[in-house]
């Protein structure tokens, strides 16, 4: 999560200086990510009091067909497009928060095709992503401090260095990608973290 927060904001920074998108104050694409980031702290408390209730299996396979499905939603929607709504944007906010806090994973597959079912194009919605993750992840660091009885904190500079290396690369890759060619592709990621969160737990 600690690496999220720093890599999400970087990214967002990054892609705005790319023109992947929007980030100046008062902006449309700012205030998407800012009620996506809001949001969150309503899904991330809630998620935070289950996942130390239950079973990493049960939470692993529920992010698992989650991720999968919504991957297989964007790829038999490429060529529809959706009306923007501020209400689906809030919706959309608590509801990936949520799956971020129970399994610390699947937040951004869920925004990022989620936004692509609101109406956002597919580079605005991975550059609104990465800034709303950020903020989504600073409430869950905050709340698991709060509930756990301790954390590990060995590798996080090692990931937040990794995350920090990455930034201008996956910006500038953004920005060189048709747009359609970037739906098919976040459609097809997205069916593979699925896929893969799946056979993990079953096989391995």
């Amino acid at each position: 999560l600690l690496a999220e927060v720093v890599s999400g904001a970087l990214i967002g920074v990054a892609h705005h200086k790319f023109g992947n998108v929007d980030f100046r104050w008062r902006s449309n694409h700012l205030r998407v990510a800012l009620l996506l980031g809001l949001s969150s702290i309503i899904g991330v408390v809630i998620a935070v009091f289950i996942a130390v209730r239950l079973p990493t299996t049960v939470l692993e396979t529920y992010i698992g067909l989650l991720i999968l499905f919504i991957g297989v939603v964007m790829l038999f929607t490429l060529d529809k497009r959706f009306r923007f709504s501020w209400s689906k944007i809030l919706a959309l906010g608590v509801f990936a928060a949520f799956n971020k806090g129970i399994s610390g994973g699947g937040y951004g597959p869920l925004v990022t095709g989620g936004q692509l079912l609101t109406g956002l194009n597919g580079k605005q919605a991975v550059a609104i992503t990465s800034l709303a993750k950020s903020l989504a992840c600073i409430t869950g660091i905050v709340s698991y401090l709060i509930l756990s009885k301790g954390t590990d904190w060995g590798l996080a500079p090692s990931l937040v260095i990794g995350a920090a290396v990455s930034v201008p690369f996956s910006a500038f890759i953004v920005k060189r990608m048709y747009e359609r060619s970037l739906r098919v592709f976040i459609g097809i990621l997205t069916i593979g973290l699925g896929l893969s969160i799946l056979v993990k737990i079953f096989l391995f």
